[in-house]
């Protein structure tokens, strides 16, 4: 690797992860035909132990503690080279995190810039007396229209509704419930 050579965070940290992954790779072959060794290794105990070779059936189990020493350390080792990949994936995203951050503070900076403060208020203000006055213009038209459009109807069906809940529920109407609603506030 050249010192003098400048290459990009993202470049350096793909080719690691490479690195890692090829790693991880070669541990897992490695641990495998570990594997395939202790089965060998096993049977060739019981051979041993049928035979009735007690020498050689020490020997073998001292074979296959190693073996799986060696077993438990690869996977040990696959453990921590994953750990470091996550840890660089970890760091990938905080620099990407950094640089968005970076992004929108000076976005935010050139907005606040644009902003006139004393202008947004002037036209919040504005906004809220022309709403207040396009509220009471509608409440204007809406009673003129209930005026207009109101029926008579309508207060005769109230009432039948009113005395038929009335009804069941064993009160009689006794009184002209139009003189009474106007009276009880709800």
């Amino acid at each position: 690797m050249n010192l003098f050579s400048r290459k990009k965070p993202e470049v350096v940290l793909r080719e690691n992860q490479r690195i890692l992954n090829r790693t991880i790779r070669e541990l897992d072959r490695e641990r495998i035909k570990m594997e395939q060794q202790e089965r060998k290794v096993i049977s060739d105990l019981k051979q041993m132990a049928n035979k009735n070779q007690m020498d050689a059936v020490k020997v073998i189990a001292l074979d296959l503690v190693r073996t799986r020493r060696q077993i438990k350390k690869l996977i040990m080792m696959k453990i921590n080279i994953q750990g470091v990949a996550s840890k660089l994936v970890s760091l990938k995203s905080n620099a990407s995190m950094g640089n968005v951050m970076c992004s929108v503070a000076k976005t935010l900076s050139a907005m606040n810039r644009q902003i006139n403060l004393p202008q947004i208020q002037k036209i919040a203000m504005e906004f809220e007396r022309q709403s207040e006055m396009m509220e009471m213009k509608q409440e204007a038209m809406d009673d003129a229209i209930d005026d207009v459009v109101g029926d008579a109807d309508d207060d005769i069906e109230t009432d039948k509704v009113v005395e038929q809940v009335l009804d069941e529920l064993g009160i009689k109407m006794t009184a002209d419930l139009n003189g009474i609603c106007y009276l009880v506030n709800f």
